[in-house]
This record gives C-alpha cells, structure tokens and sequence, in this order.
C-alpha cells in the first residue's frame, strides 16, 4: 500500500476522488422482481468481479438465502464505473431484501442512499413491496429511477407497466430503462442513468466528522465491524472515534469497503460508505442509528437515527438442553447486532425453563432467525407458539403490555384488554373494484 492508494484484487480505488463522481444508491422492488440479478449483472459490467468470481446472487451470502431464493440482509458494495464521459465513477450499491418482513433493512438502506432504482417485472407490473418501498424513497427525499425488468420474457408488457407506475405511484415512467438482467439487456445504458440522474452525496469533508451506522455485525476475529455512511467530514486509520449514543471511545484498527471482497482503505471521506474495524468486543456499545464522531471532538452534534422497530409476532424461544442458555444469550445478542429488528426479553417457563421471549416483525423474519440461530450458533431450540401482544387496562388506570400468558394480571384486577388492530390502505386495479365493494368490506373508492 502506498500513499492514499491501494490495489487489492481487480479493485483499484482513489480514495480522493471528488464527491460529484461518488453515487449511492440502493436496489428496491417486489419479491422476485429481479433485484439479486440486476446487482449481479451490474457487477459484471463494471468489471468488479473477474469470469472466476461470477456466480449468481453474489450478494446474497447466506446459505438460507441460496436455498430460500430471497434476500434477507441488504449487501452493499463498492463498483468502478467507467463512463462515457471520460470520467471514473465509484458506485456504492445496496442490494436489499423484498419481503415485507424485512423492511426495517430497506429503510435502513435508504437512509444511507441519494437514490434508488424501483425494479418492477414487466410482466407483473406494480405490487405491493414496489409500492411500500417507493413511499420510504420518497421519505427520504431519494431520486427514484423506475427500471423496467424482465422484458425478454414472452408475456411482458413494458408499456403497460410504464403507465401502471405513472398512474399507481405517480413518476415520470416513459423513459425508464428497459432492461433484461438474466441476459443483460440494457445494463450499460442504465449504468449511464445511474451517472446521469442519481445525485452526488452532499456533505462538507472539511467539516467534523458526522457517520451514520446503518449496520453491523460481529466477526470472531475482528469483533464488530460496523458500516457507516459518512455524512461530513473524514476517518483515517489509527484516529480515535466516539459514539454519541453509548458514549464508548475507540481506535479505527482498519477500514475498508466491499469490492465485491474486503478491500483495505486508508481514508474515508464524506459521500463514502464503508466499514470500520475497531476491535470492539462488546457488542451492547455499537446501536444501529447512532452517530460516530472524533474522540477530540465528542460535542459534534448526532444525527437524526432510526425509527424504533416495533414486533408484531411474539414467541417463546428456549434452548433444549438448560446448559445452553448462556450460549442461546450470547447468540442472540450477536444476532441482534446484525439485524436490529427483532427484540427478545429474558423469560422463565415452567415446562421449558429459562429462555427468551423475542418479538419480530412477521412469521417469515421469526421462521428465518430461528433457523439461523440454530444454524450460525450450534443451537437446538424449542420455540413456543406466535402470538402478538395484548394491552391491559388496569383498575388503577395504568396499562400493560402483555406479550406472554403468565404475565396476565388476575380477572379482578383490570378493566379491559385490546387486541391489536391494522389500519390499512388497499390499492387494486378500478377493475376490480366493484367485485372487492360487494364483499362489504366497507371500502371507499378514492
């Protein structure tokens, strides 16, 4: 490594390139729209992995992944872009999830972006992950790029899904790119609108430095590393960071970002994204929103964090052996680091012993972080039945949550108990709107 530059792998990277050749943006769309593929055939066509390297879903590293064919934890990485314009550009790509249980990841990954590009299936049109996850674009104030995917298949219909996402959502659609990411259709041209409309990062680099975690995870050898997107400022190996929320001090050890593999830096700069490596061993210090600055300067202001996920779905979850429960305790504070959208409380049962009662977003996200417990862990668990949580009126006023039976309090000792209800916006075709009224759902035609 010399100076300010480093060639590791196919990757060559100038870590003082200018912010306006810099775009970060992230993937969104409906399950099985093709968001995994067009991140594997961006890859190709900026060199970024080598004929050796290719395979698919090269983003997607977890064996439930390959074997679900979903996507579970959003994947950024680092490509170098040649443009037509002469210039190099450095795109930092997120590839998130489509399932709605795993939307927390999404929202996460757009607060780290300036743009998104919106992949609906030219034979399926508009669904309902398309819509959800263009309305947190929009909340983030993100350039959204509508892509039009699949359009070598014999039922598409590009035009029409053109005018379903100017009608339904309400952007501009007649020039989207039109592409093919199984055969690679129309990538290059679509590169050259990534360039062309997805803005550059904003930010001052001569500012304090200001870093978004927007994700973490805990490596048994390196101990959390966590991804950042710098706001302003810049980092440098060997300087000392703070953490406004835990207050924790540390030295960055390393830095890098993916390129598609771990690729070594020496500076990040606003309008990078990139993880740094501190050698922090307790993970209860590292939140996913907080803000890291310097250590000589802990009065920078934080910047705004995350909504606070909220469960849907509870169960019980409880190691077979007893032995275990300090390994079960310690596997899910790791796993919760990696994804922050699960919640789990100490709980005792009389059949089952000591466990956890954990709270998630939906049957999916339980199902899935069951099996990775068991997986990534060496754990055998016994999991209790899904129930959701019941809010109790009490004789002297008070309410309680409850998420758990023995937690209920005596027949006499409250007034009432609520269930939890949804409110919920339904969007159809006009089509179908007369057959959906007749049904008496009281449903009012807007």
């Amino acid at each position: 490594m010399t100076g300010a530059n480093c060639y590791i792998g196919a990757v060559f990277l100038d870590h003082r390139m200018d912010q306006k050749f810099i775009r970060n943006f992230s993937i969104i769309a409906h399950i099985d729209h093709g968001k995994s593929t067009l991140a594997d055939r961006l890859l190709e066509a900026t060199g970024t992995v080598t004929n050796r390297e290719k395979k698919d879903r090269l983003l997607d590293n977890m064996d439930l992944e390959k074997e679900r064919g979903i996507t579970i934890k959003a994947q950024t990485v680092r490509l170098k872009y040649k443009a037509k314009d002469g210039n190099d550009y450095y795109f930092n790509l997120i590839d998130t999830p489509g399932h709605v249980d795993f939307t927390y990841e999404v929202s996460r990954s757009l607060a780290s972006c300036d743009g998104a590009l919106l992949v609906v299936d030219a034979s399926q049109g508009v669904e309902a992950q398309t819509l959800a996850n263009v309305y947190m674009a929009m909340e983030n104030d993100l350039e959204i790029i509508p892509v039009i995917n699949k359009i070598d298949l014999p039922h598409a219909d590009a035009e029409k899904v053109k005018a379903e996402i100017e009608d339904i959502i309400g952007i501009e659609a007649m020039e989207a790119d039109m592409v093919s990411a199984k055969s690679g259709i129309g990538i290059e041209g679509l590169l050259e609108t990534i360039v062309a409309k997805v803005p550059a990062p904003g930010g001052n680099r001569e500012e304090d430095l200001q870093a978004l975690i927007f994700d973490s995870w805990f490596d048994p050898y390196r101990g959390v590393v966590v991804l950042v997107r710098i706001i302003n400022g810049r980092i440098k190996k060997r300087e000392k960071i703070h953490l406004k929320r835990s207050g924790g001090e540390y030295e960055v050890l390393n830095m890098g970002v993916n390129a598609p593999f771990y690729t070594e830096l020496d500076v990040l700069s606003a309008g990078d994204v990139g993880m740094l490596i501190c050698g922090i061993k307790t993970i209860r210090d590292v939140k996913i929103g907080d803000t890291v600055v310097l250590a000589n300067k802990k009065n920078t202001p934080a910047l705004p964090g995350y909504t606070e996920i909220k469960p849907m779905v509870f169960c019980g979850i409880f190691p077979v052996e007893s032995n275990e429960y300090e390994d079960l305790k310690d596997a899910l504070e790791k796993l919760a680091l990696n994804d922050s959208s699960f919640t789990y409380d100490p709980e005792t049962s009389a059949a089952l012993g000591f466990g956890f009662r954990c709270g998630f977003l939906g049957l999916l996200h339980m199902n899935i972080i069951q099996e990775r417990l068991e997986r990534e862990f060496d754990l055998s668990l016994i999991s209790t039945a899904p129930s959701v949580s019941y809010e109790v009126r009490l004789l002297n006023g008070d309410t309680k949550l409850i998420s758990n039976p023995s937690e209920m309090p005596e027949v006499g000792d409250f007034e009432t108990i609520e269930e939890p209800v949804v409110s919920l916006s339904i969007h159809l075709p006009n089509e179908f709107v007369g057959s959906f009224v007749k049904k008496d759902v009281g449903v009012k035609q807007i």
